[in-house]
């Protein structure tokens, strides 16, 4: 069976099940370790007897650390960006980071097993967080880059998969609860998880290029690019008449070439083929960063508000609210209540972006919601966070948390994913992909700077 664009079908949709698998993969770090941290926080924040009274040791605040160095690799790599994907192969990023991701989710494992000191323990968790998120960061630039040489719905997938990470690392949690298990046990096959969960990635990958559909849109999209990118190291510099030539095709792209032309003739005839091909389809010269820029700014600025406010309180305030109905429903309530909520209502947010787009681009009121979100943070600052140092608790109740958290992770969702969306319309289809890439790095920079604002935040309740 072949596609309207002559190509084959994806049967049993294999290639769309293989990149919802490597989008759900890439988010295994950063929501694995973060779904933990009740884990984590049990062993670094023990209490001891001294002279018959219950002494606490001292804070290590990993939930407001683990988020900072999480994300802190994601802003270093797409600033690296142009610097260090043209210079690694595409299999070395994409294979290599899954195999170290994969080792060190073994080390996590090994490490529940491993009684330690509290310092040495956080050191190396730390470490680990920063590497596995730094692959990871390397990782997810390279599939995004990969699952644009496919149609469009399949980035779609690529999205979902991410989405439903968080949610995968909650239901494993709750399932090593359940286990009935001690502490330790549950943890350990609480880690092990990603492991299968990275293994199942990697397979995913090495299986693309054996299936026929994946095989034709990558093949035929990574040589046309190749021929943009080199066909001006070959051409004699341009006459007058082939510039005006040149400039005159404002929507000229490779993929809609003659592939008579593309193909080339032998002899002198594909030399001249080639030249027709890069003089008649070379796309537009594209605007300057600052031009887009200024283009996009307002969805910039509220791409990097939502994150800065979202994970100035999420996990670092949130994973520290506590029940007031104790016994088992202590255990399930952080995993239920704060990460499962949080993700499947953030998942509905971007979701609902597919049938309702509101406010439009063009409005002012959509920068006004993002900025009233900010409301969130006190909100959720007078739930029953403890320990407290400075702020009373004005929502003590289960529900209460519960509503306030649905109403922020919906909404986070739904204004990221019409900034992420609103941008790439706000500018001509050449410079689609410079806005995509200023959106990333302001997507970045909001994870990065609410991971710090978490701190002081912290310190407040």
């Amino acid at each position: 069976m072949k596609t309207k664009e002559g190509g084959p079908r994806d049967s049993w949709y294999l290639v769309g099940v293989a990149f919802f698998i490597l989008g759900l993969g890439t988010l295994l770090p950063w929501n694995f370790f973060m779904t933990a941290s009740v884990y984590f926080n049990n062993r670094l924040n023990k209490t001891e007897i001294i002279n018959g009274t219950f002494t606490a040791r001292k804070e290590y605040y990993f939930n407001n650390w683990m988020t900072l160095l999480s994300q802190l690799p994601l802003l270093l790599f797409t600033l690296l960006n142009s610097i260090l994907y043209p210079r690694i192969s595409e299999k070395m990023r994409i294979a290599g980071s899954l195999v170290f991701m994969f080792i060190l989710f073994v080390f996590t494992a090994i490490l529940v097993k491993i009684p330690m000191e509290e310092d040495l323990f956080f050191s190396i968790t730390m470490a680990t967080i920063w590497f596995i998120n730094s692959f990871g960061a390397v990782l997810q630039g390279s599939l995004f880059g990969l699952v644009g040489l496919l149609p469009q719905k399949y980035s779609a997938v690529f999205m979902s998969g991410q989405g439903l990470a968080g949610t995968f690392a909650a239901l494993a949690m709750l399932l090593s609860i359940a286990s009935g298990a001690d502490d330790e046990t549950a943890a350990l096959g609480y880690f092990i998880t990603p492991c299968v969960g990275t293994l199942a990635t990697v397979i995913s990958y090495l299986l693309l290029p054996r299936l026929e559909f994946a095989r034709f849109y990558l093949d035929k999209n990574r040589g046309q690019n190749y021929e943009v990118d080199t066909s001006h190291q070959l051409l004699p510099k341009e006459t007058p008449q082939e510039s005006a030539e040149l400039n005159g095709h404002a929507n000229g792209s490779v993929p809609n070439a003659n592939p008579s032309a593309s193909s080339g003739e032998e002899g002198d005839g594909g030399k001249q083929a080639f030249v027709r091909l890069d003089v008649a389809e070379a796309p537009e010269t594209k605007s300057s960063v600052l031009e887009v820029f200024k283009k996009i700014w307002v969805m910039a600025f509220c791409v990097t508000f939502v994150f800065t406010v979202t994970l100035s309180v999420f996990p670092a305030v949130t994973v520290d609210v506590k029940t007031v109905y104790p016994g088992t429903w202590e255990r399930y309530f952080i995993p239920v209540c704060c990460f499962l909520i949080f993700n499947v209502m953030d998942w509905t947010g971007r979701s609902v972006t597919s049938l309702v787009q509101w406010p439009p681009k063009e409005s002012r009121i959509f920068p006004v919601l993002v900025v009233l979100r900010v409301v969130f943070v006190p909100l959720l600052m007078l739930c029953n966070v403890q320990e407290r140092h400075l702020l009373p608790v004005v929502f003590s109740n289960d529900v209460a948390f519960v509503i306030i958290m649905m109403l922020f992770s919906v909404s986070s969702g739904y204004f990221v994913c019409l900034s992420m969306s609103y941008a790439p319309q706000l500018v001509a289809p050449k410079d689609a992909e410079t806005a995509g890439a200023l959106m990333t790095f302001f997507l970045a920079l909001g994870l990065s700077l609410g991971a710090a604002f978490s701190f002081p935040l912290r310190l407040i309740v």
